[in-house]
């Protein structure tokens, strides 16, 4: 990695750790910031085409087409290792999504984060649902999906439909997460 790159890793990984850490202060006691949106004409949100339209490399390197994750509900968790409340909610996230097992839904991380700092983490913790590196390409992602400010963690839940219809902003309180869940 050529040090432009790197540099641009660590400004991305500062403006995101004030802003994560800025949400998380704020949210943590009272919840994530949510918003719920209605699906109006039932065709897919304009952003949701665009992830599925996104190939990602996975932490082995390999592209994975987003593609694949059409057709069921799709929680997608925009995080990173060095966000503090990223890391606290993604044992309980990978919980519920090892509970599910992909029958009813499917959960997605998108690290936006180098793909070494990603590989390193997902050593030392197991995650049971696939992440993808995301680096700075996974934050145009993510405000395309209505995360404005860019802070993290972000969590959109997606409908079989395509359409957007909840977003969270802020550390997931598991709870409101499942009950929006068994609404789909």
């Amino acid at each position: 990695m050529n040090k432009k790159h790197l540099a641009g890793y660590v400004i991305l990984a500062a403006a995101f750790t004030v802003l994560g850490a800025i949400a998380g202060v704020k949210q943590d006691a009272k919840g994530p910031l949510t918003t719920t949106y209605s699906p109006t004409d039932g065709r897919p949100h304009t952003a949701v085409t665009n992830l599925y339209a996104t190939s990602l490399n996975d932490l082995a390197g390999k592209p994975q087409p987003l593609a694949q994750w059409k057709g069921k509900p799709l929680l997608v968790n925009f995080w990173a290792s060095w966000c503090a409340p990223c890391v606290s909610e993604m044992p309980e996230l990978s919980e519920l999504a090892a509970k599910d097992g992909g029958k009813h839904f499917n959960v997605i991380g998108i690290g936006i984060d180098s793909p070494t700092n990603l590989a390193e983490f997902a050593r030392k913790i197991k995650i049971s649902y696939p992440l993808y590196i995301g680096g700075m390409g996974g934050t145009d992602l993510a405000r395309g999906l209505g995360n404005a400010n860019g802070g993290l963690p972000f969590t959109v839940l997606i409908g079989a439909d395509g359409q957007v219809r909840k977003t969270y902003l802020g550390r997931l309180k598991f709870d409101q997460v499942r009950a929006d869940l068994a609404k789909l």
